[in-house]
């Protein structure tokens, strides 16, 4: 196994990453692991349960969201290479050092609605480069494609940073001995090939047809088109399901449904969609809204939401075809 820290592997990585984007995600690594210590105490330390009061999305927000938001907040602030940050959880974005070059976008907690059951959660964060003095909330509308890094962060049985600054994925599990993010797994590739998806099978009633008949395809297992039988698990955590498909491969969908037809989709482009599909397309997967790759759509809100299919290409390609039927 691999002794090299993440902060020795972004050494390595300085032909291509600044020294300020580096200390960027070494900010980030390090604050992930203080939420991480506020999730271990758990009710130990009473943050668990509601907040008594909802996010920018409408949604109620549970203690440790507010908690691990203002914690990545203050680091970010401090750090003079962050220009500006915006968070899943704030209306505004929030400016940092007129200096900074860099803009930091980030879900503090995803899947919190797992925290009270203390099932596993993550933050996802994603960052983009600007030259803005100062920022605006217009310097923040890139497409997926112009992102210089993005990753998670697992909290479940182990604690483990996945990361890619475009040159493939690489996974990070921390040490609680010597409190570093330890390389454990390098260069990620999603297996092509796969008998695992992952979908809220609740919202069925409301799918379109492109993705009732894709989802029936695999139901049929053996006995259809498909000729294999298929598993589903939903984690109801992004952070789990995509950290799933990129270790054993599958699919992942979060539909475009008319179960509320003005509403383009659940899951936000800035926060979740885009650090997910770079991560997701640099170990060799696909990501689509079913009509678009998703890293070309062009921003046009901090708090955008967008349909969400990725996961092994072959898979998310056969979607893609039956929206173009």
């Amino acid at each position: 196994m691999s002794n090299v820290s993440l902060s020795q592997f972004l050494e390595q990585q300085s032909t291509h990453l600044t020294k300020n984007l580096s200390q960027v995600i070494i900010t980030i690594a390090t604050t992930c692991q203080a939420i991480d210590a506020a999730l271990q105490k758990g009710a130990l330390a009473g943050i668990l349960g509601s907040a008594e009061h909802e996010n920018v999305q409408g949604e109620t927000q549970k203690k440790l969201d507010v908690i691990s938001n203002d914690m990545l907040v203050e680091a970010l602030q401090n750090d003079p290479a962050v220009a500006a940050l915006a968070s899943e959880e704030l209306d505004d974005l929030t400016p940092a050092n007129a200096s900074g070059q860099y803009l930091v976008l980030f879900d503090p907690l995803d899947g919190s609605s797992n925290i009270d059951i203390n099932m596993c959660v993550g933050t996802i964060f994603s960052i983009l480069a600007t030259e803005a003095n100062p920022v605006t909330t217009e310097d923040f509308f890139q497409n997926g494609r112009k992102q210089v890094a993005a990753g998670y962060v697992l909290y479940g049985p182990s604690t483990m940073l996945v990361l890619t600054t475009g040159q493939g994925v690489n996974m990070f599990t921390f040490d609680p001995e010597s409190k570093e993010f330890v390389l454990t797994n390098e260069n990620v590739l999603i297996p092509q090939e796969t008998q695992e998806f992952a979908i809220n099978a609740s919202n069925q009633r409301h799918w379109e047809q492109p993705v009732q008949q894709y989802i029936s395809e695999l139901q049929a297992g053996k006995t259809g088109v498909r000729v294999k039988d298929f598993n589903m698990r939903w984690v109801a955590c992004m952070v789990g399901d995509v950290h799933r498909i990129l270790t054993r491969g599958g699919i992942f969908l979060y539909p475009y449904d008319l179960k509320d037809p003005k509403k383009a989709g659940r899951l936000r482009l800035m926060y979740e969609a885009n650090p997910m599909s770079f991560l997701v397309e640099q170990a060799g997967g696909k990501s689509s809204t079913g009509r678009q790759d998703i890293m070309d759509v062009q921003p046009n809100n901090l708090h955008q939401r967008i349909p969400v299919i990725l996961g092994s290409k072959e898979e998310v390609e056969r979607v893609v075809s039956y929206h173009q039927i």
